[in-house]
Order: C-alpha cells, then structure tokens, then sequence
C-alpha cells in the first residue's frame, strides 16, 4: 500500500455543510443506539447470571455471564469481513443500515426469552446466539459509521468530526446505564431482578425505528461515489485487503500497534471498572450506575477534544499515550478506588490478611466451565469460597497430601476434602464451612457490602473520569487514523478487521480473562496485569511502525 499524496488545498479543506452535518448526526444517532444495544447486556451482566446460569455456582455463573457478552466480542471480526466486504462492495450506507436492523431485533427479543427456570438449557443457548448476532452486526457497524463520517469530513478536520462517532460509545453505555437505573428505581431492586429487567431490551424497539428512519434519509458518501464513477472499485475486498502482503502488513500493524492497546484501555475504563466496583467492591449497582454515568458525562467532552487535537499534533502521539499512560496508573488507580469505594475492605485486608495454604497439587484454576469437579478438593473450596464472597487472599504452598486450611487474621479454618463424599453430604459440609469462613472474615472487619454513607463519591467520581479521559485519549483519535490507513477501494474490509479483532478479541475477552485470573490467584488486582501488558506491546509496535496520518488526503488515487 502507498502512502497517500498530501492534501492539497482544495474545497475538501473548508467547512462542513449544514447537508454534511446532518448526514454525521444521523450517523451518529444510529450508533448511540446500537451501542446501547450491545452494552445493555453488561450494564445487566450480574442480573442475566441469575436468570440464564443458575444451574452452577454463583462464581462461575458470573464468569459463564461475563462468557455470553462476551461471546457478541468473538464473532466482531467475522461480522467485519462479511459486512466490510459488502460496504466496499455496494456501498457504506446500505450495508450499516442493514447492520443497525440485525442488532435491533436481537436486543428486542433477548428481552422476550424464557430464563433458565422455565426452559432449562436451552435459554442460554438461545441468549449466546442473540449475542452472536448482535457481535455479527456491531462488526459491521463500527467501520461503515467511521468511514461514512471521515469520507464526509473536510481534509484537515477528520479528527474531529469522526470523534464524534467516537463518542457515540460512550454515550451509548452512558444510555444503557440510565435507562437501567430508571426501571430500576421505578420498580424496586427485586421486581427488577425478577422480571424488569427485560425492559430496557423490549424498549430499544423504538430506539430501532428512530435509527432505521434517520438512515434512510442518508447519501453515499462522496469518496465511495467518486471511487465508483471512476471505475476504481475493487472485486475482491477480502482478497486484496488480507492476501496481498502491502495490505495484510498495515492491517496487521493498526491491530497490534493501534486497536489492541485502545480496547483494553477501553474495557478496563468502561467495563471492568464497573464490574470492580460492584462484584469486587461491593458497591451498590445503583451507585454504581451513577458514579459511572457522572464520570462519562464529564468524561464525554474529552473524545472530542482529543479528536480535535489530533488534527493538530497528530493521532499517533495522542494514542499511544494514552496506552503509555493507562499501563502506569492503572495499579494506583485501582487500589485507590478500593480505599475510596469500601474503606472497611481495605483497611481489614490490611489488619487481618486472608491466606490460603494448601498442597498446590489440589488446586485447579478456579474458573470450571461444566462444573465437573465441583471444586471437592481442600483448595478448590477454600478458594472457591472465598472468591465467591470477594475476599482476597494469598497463597502459601502447604505440606504434601495436607488438608488446606484458611487463616484469617490470627484464625484459622480447615477444609474438607469432598472428593469421596457423596453430593448430599458435600453440599451441607459446604455450607456449614462457608458460614464458618463467611463469620470469621465478618469478625476480621470485611464488610458483606459497601457502606454507602463511607464511599467517598468525589473521589470515585474522580477516579472514574481519569480512567474514561484514559479511554478517550486512545479512541478519540483512531477511527481517523484506520480511514486514513487504508484505500478506499477497500476501506470498509480493512478497518473493520483489525479494529474488530482488537476490540472483539483482545478487549472483549478482558473482563471475564481478568476475573478468572483474580479468582485463580486471590489477589483482586492481579487481572489488571493483563491490559497493562497489551497497552505497552501496543506503546512499543505504535511507536515504531505505525505511520502518522493526520494529512494524507483519502481522495487520492489508491
């Protein structure tokens, strides 16, 4: 692929038209909502546990939830190939049109499904291929909505206009959150859990509506009409995207030196400090909510900020430190959220340490998917119940053959070894052992929840935007950055892979990977080495292969 000639100063430098202006707000009023969609299922991950897992322990339900949202991140990148294709195929705007109706009605009818009470197996089966159609369109989605904005925006203020479209997630999280919080409040904590919480998925219908009307009122855009006028399109997309090696090698360098640093920084700024701050934490979801909502809202302003500025000084410098930065503070970051958030935990994780010493022969990664072992052995209970009461601990490796024991401050609990009792009797030992440990941890000043009146709001509102100002700096920039990498000829099909990939795969995955990886090890902060080690591969291969793009013109000849 060569290096597109610089823009000359032509009428492609001036101003948006009032025409060109609607045509990115209706963009972006399509995507809010259908990032609504997608995330309205983590913004509900604890309570769709509940209804869709309930056959297994609530540790693992929780993680088989995380699993299902995160089973939409894994099919992104085929939803990029097929639909990227069709877009450089036919079009931008039939192709995300088509998108915005497949995500529509996958939400609609999550809202209708039987839970697992009412038709056993088949309702997570049900839900996870909903999700598989949700993650099929948000693959297609994402990279019509950016190149249908960069195609319209003027040449040296590509960074700006497309960060609207950046903010369009944000503020489509932002909109799952307070639509969640409105029935919530409206109908109580247990009528929502028992049946409310199906309608902020039956409600999106009309958001549908909305969005497939403005759409309809939308025109191609100018570079894809001159691209076919001038007979420049390509045959095959796919083929000439990923099969010849000019092509394949910036892909390759936007996913590893671009797309897999910003998503991390966006799950963990978005999505795994939510999940943080209500499973590992024990604030209040409510609180919750709204904590994370304030911080988006002031957060917000920061996408298009650093959209603007990247016009200036560029997008690689902004993102990737962005990356640099994300990868320093997230330990101090997140150990100060503990100690703002739920004081009481922190201070008893310091006076009375948990620890668990076992023969690590006996202990299995804490993460089960078919329960077959039902966590028998001496360590997995320790650990098992010990995860699913939040409580962080360290490891010790005891004697040969040992039953593992728990100590707690000064206090220690044996386990039991159920691998020869039968489930009747395991079951009982179980409890009587988790009420043990749930009464010594009690007595050690580990709080059940979070005291509400002891959560110092301003100091976690403060965390939180740090973290989404973190998110901005990566993701207010890229989407000009990926239209400014590739042809137009074969735009659609090469952004939308590697951003999908990175964003479907290596964020996607990260917030049930980082609380398997917290629950095999006991430390509540271990999960984060994971986003810390992607944002810096990403620092490295951005700074040193990644191209600066903020003037190359994309009506050039490809």
């Amino acid at each position: 692929m060569t290096q597109a000639a610089l823009a000359p100063a032509d009428s492609r430098s001036r101003p948006m038209t009032a025409q060109e202006k609607r045509v990115v707000f209706a963009s972006s009023a399509g995507t809010i909502f259908e990032w609504y969609d997608f995330y309205l299922y983590g913004s509900l991950a604890s309570i769709i546990a509940k209804n869709f897992f309930s056959n297994v322990n609530p540790t693992a339900s929780y993680i088989f939830a995380l699993l299902a949202f995160s089973a939409g991140f894994a099919v992104r990148p085929f939803g990029a190939v097929v639909f990227g294709r069709l877009g450089d195929l036919v079009g931008r705007k039939y192709t995300f049109l088509l998108t915005i109706l497949i995500m529509g009605l996958s939400t609609f009818l999550v809202g209708l499904l039987p839970n697992f009470h009412a038709i056993g197996f088949a309702a997570p089966i049900f839900l996870v291929l909903l999700r598989l159609f949700q993650g099929l369109a948000i693959g297609g989605e994402y990279g019509g909505a950016a190149i249908f904005v960069g195609e319209h925006a003027p040449q040296r203020r590509r960074g700006f206009y497309t960060s609207w479209i950046q903010i369009t997630a944000p503020l489509g999280l932002l909109l799952s959150l307070l639509v969640v919080l409105a029935f919530r409040t409206l109908l109580g904590e247990a009528d929502f859990e028992l049946y409310g919480w199906r309608f902020p998925f039956l409600v999106s219908f009309v958001l549908l509506v909305g969005s497939v009307w403005m759409r309809l009122q939308l025109s191609e855009s100018p570079a894809f009409r001159q691209m076919k006028a001038q007979g420049r399109g390509s045959r095959a997309p796919i083929s000439e995207s990923f099969g010849q090696w000019g092509n394949a090698r910036i892909a390759l360098i936007a996913l590893f030196g671009g797309a897999a640093g910003q998503a991390v920084v966006w799950y963990t700024g978005l999505f795994y400090s939510y999940f943080f701050l209500t499973q590992t934490l024990k604030v209040d979801a409510s609180d919750a909510t709204l904590l994370m909502a304030g911080a988006l809202i002031l957060g917000a302003p920061f996408f298009v900020l650093f959209g603007a500025l990247s016009d200036r000084i560029g997008r690689k410098p902004i993102i990737l430190g962005g990356c640099l930065l994300a990868a320093l503070l997230y330990f101090p970051i997140f150990h100060a959220l503990t100690y703002a958030a739920n004081p009481a935990l922190a201070q008893a994780q310091a006076s009375a340490p948990v620890k668990v010493i076992a023969d690590p022969a006996q202990c299995a990664f804490q993460f089960d998917p078919i329960e077959n072992a039902e966590f028998a052995t001496s360590c997995d209970l320790a650990k098992n119940v010990l995860a699913g009461a939040a409580v962080a601990y360290s490891n010790e490796a005891g004697a040969a053959g040992a039953l593992a024991h728990i100590v707690v401050g000064g206090k220690e609990i044996p386990a039991f070894d159920g691998s020869s009792l039968g489930k009747a009797e395991r079951t009982a030992r179980r409890a009587a052992f988790e009420a043990e440990v749930a009464s010594a941890v009690a007595a050690a000043g580990y709080p059940p929840r979070a005291d509400p009146a002891r959560i110092n709001k301003p100091a976690v509102l403060g965390l939180l935007t740090v973290l989404v100002i973190l998110v901005a700096m990566v993701y207010g920039p890229i989407a000009a950055q990926l239209v400014e990498l590739f042809p137009t000829r074969i735009r659609y099909t090469s952004l939308s892979l590697p951003y999908h990939i990175g964003n479907g795969w290596f964020g996607g995955f990260l917030p049930p990977l980082a609380f398997a990886m917290v629950a095999a090890s006991g430390n509540i902060y271990f999960g984060l080495w994971y986003p810390i080690g992607v944002a810096l591969m990403t620092f490295i291969v951005g700074l040193l292969l990644i191209p600066e793009t903020k003037d190359r013109n994309i009506y050039a000849s490809d």
